[in-house]
């Protein structure tokens, strides 16, 4: 489809596919990476404390109650934190504001889908770094002898494979590439890596994104951040204040703010989604599946001798939703949630059923 009005940009864009969201009753929905169990009752009650007066009024422009949580929480300072809709409006600012130069920037040739897309939404050029056989992002290979970049990209850990990358391996990546930024898409983190935070102080190019969505059970407050240095920060802040002045609402901020706050139940949390990933690992492998290691509160995994298209239509009309992706390399992998334990094991039986 296309319309005279339609400018250059949008009439190319390949704009990007988000996991389906059917509206059906009891539907097993592992297809969008959304965490099984519900936010911190601290967060239900923050959210509840809004008075109905309050909005009227717009929202805080720089969320300062929430950078100050993220700043406390990571030991820097809030000068250091960006926030914004979602990781995907930060990542959004972050191409237009810190990866849109005349040379390519780098990123997996299996990773987000999103990037390809905002590379032609803000043209930006890039190039497609191959995955070794195995899957794993080479840090090495991002430093094509001494050619420069735009810039570089990646999650950790890698979104749809799930596999983390040591920090041991991003420190030497920021060591042989000090001309441009190096952005490490957290949205997994706290599912079994280790964050590169750490390091911002260090680097002064390193910039760490991440969401609440997963891991904190707010996927439907929208709120996502980078923490890196300042001179990033204010790249980003110039960006925004250019496109939306008041980027968080009211609920988001206090919302976010309290999830902060309850470091038991968001560890709690983490910990039975690691348990459960486990524990559907060890039942996909003793049905002949092959599983990626993953850090991630999903798994990427295929049968030898079963169709991911096929295995994906017949858990569906069993009510079990998971996601397909007709990409080179992966297109006989299934990306499937972690999800509750009664819902893992409903997903097991089915395919038990399939298989025979």
């Amino acid at each position: 489809m296309s319309n005279p009005f339609w400018s250059d940009i949008v009439r190319d864009l390949e704009p990007y596919v988000p996991g389906e969201q059917p509206k059906l009753a009891n539907l097993v929905k592992l297809n969008t990476n959304e965490n099984p169990y519900g936010p911190s009752p601290k967060v239900l009650e923050a959210i509840a404390g809004e008075s109905g007066d309050s909005l009227r009024l717009y929202p805080d422009p720089n969320g300062s109650a929430l950078k100050q949580a993220i700043a406390e929480y990571y030991r820097v300072s809030p000068e250091q934190v960006f926030l914004g809709n979602g990781s995907d409006e930060v990542l959004a600012h972050i191409f237009q504001g810190l990866l849109k130069h005349a040379r390519p920037i780098l990123f997996p040739d299996i990773t987000y889908s999103f990037y390809p897309v905002y590379c032609g939404l803000y043209q930006v050029p890039f190039e497609r770094v191959p995955l070794t056989e195995d899957f794993s992002i080479r840090v090495a290979d991002y430093c094509r002898d001494g050619r420069d970049n735009g810039g570089i990209i990646f999650p950790n850990p890698n979104a749809p494979t799930g596999k983390p990358l040591p920090l041991a391996d991003i420190e030497w990546l920021l060591q042989h590439n000090r001309q441009s930024v190096v952005v490490v898409d957290e949205a997994y983190i706290d599912f079994g890596g280790e964050t590169a935070i750490a390091l911002v102080d260090r680097y002064p190019n390193l910039l760490v994104t991440q969401t609440l969505s997963k891991s904190r059970s707010l996927a439907g407050l929208r709120i996502g951040f980078a923490v890196g240095d300042a001179g990033l920060i204010e790249a980003l802040e110039r960006v925004k204040n250019s496109f939306n002045s008041y980027p968080l609402s009211r609920f988001a901020i206090v919302g976010g703010v309290a999830a902060f706050a309850d470091e038991a139940y968001f560890r709690e949390v983490c910990g039975r989604v690691i348990d459960s990933r486990q524990q559907l690992v060890a039942e996909l492998t003793g049905l002949g599946f092959e599983v990626l290691p993953s850090a991630a509160n999903f798994i990427l995994t295929r049968h030898p001798q079963q169709a991911a298209a096929e295995l994906m239509a017949q858990l569906r009309q069993r009510g079990i939703i998971v996601r397909h992706f007709q990409q080179p390399r992966i297109e006989q992998y299934l990306r499937i949630t972690i999800g509750t334990a009664e819902q893992n094991a409903q997903l097991v039986m089915a395919l038990q059923q399939i298989i025979g």
